[in-house]
């Protein structure tokens, strides 16, 4: 099973459909087939408080957020709990080496940590990531 970093930009193009793409529905499919994803450990509280600024912002219901994160619990994605202990160094490294938040950090650390590719559709993280040799492609099987 190949595993993966997920990151929120990725999870909200499946949540909203103006911001749907065709990476977004490669990196569904590879969580539909043997691949499996990681996310570091403020993943749920990222994707759920977008979810509802989406709903306060009326761009989707209630019922829409409640699917969603139904959908997302069924996925195969880990929450990577090991990441507690690298925030105050080399997420925080990251953070002011690249000007990132820590948030994006965190997903450039697992990617990092893990070895592994990062799904992002958010270009800043994505050029970083290549920077440091992270693969950001997800080409080939």
């Amino acid at each position: 099973m190949s595993t993966f970093v997920l990151d929120c930009s990725v999870v909200m193009a499946w949540c909203f459909e103006d911001e749907f793409n065709a990476f977004a529905q490669l990196v569904a499919d590879r969580l539909a087939g043997s691949s499996q994803a990681i996310v570091p450990v403020i993943w749920p509280l990222e994707v759920t408080n977008v979810l509802l600024v989406g709903e306060r912002r009326g761009r989707i219901s209630a019922a829409h957020v409640h699917n969603a994160v139904r959908m997302l619990t069924d996925l195969p994605i880990a929450i990577d709990s090991q990441a507690m202990d690298r925030t105050f160094r080399e997420i925080t490294f990251l953070a002011r080496q690249h000007k990132l938040s820590t948030y994006d950090a965190s997903y450039l650390d697992l990617a990092l940590y893990r070895g592994c590719p990062l799904a992002t559709l958010d270009a800043g993280l994505r050029n970083t990531a290549v920077q440091l040799g992270i693969d950001t492609t997800f080409s080939g099987p």
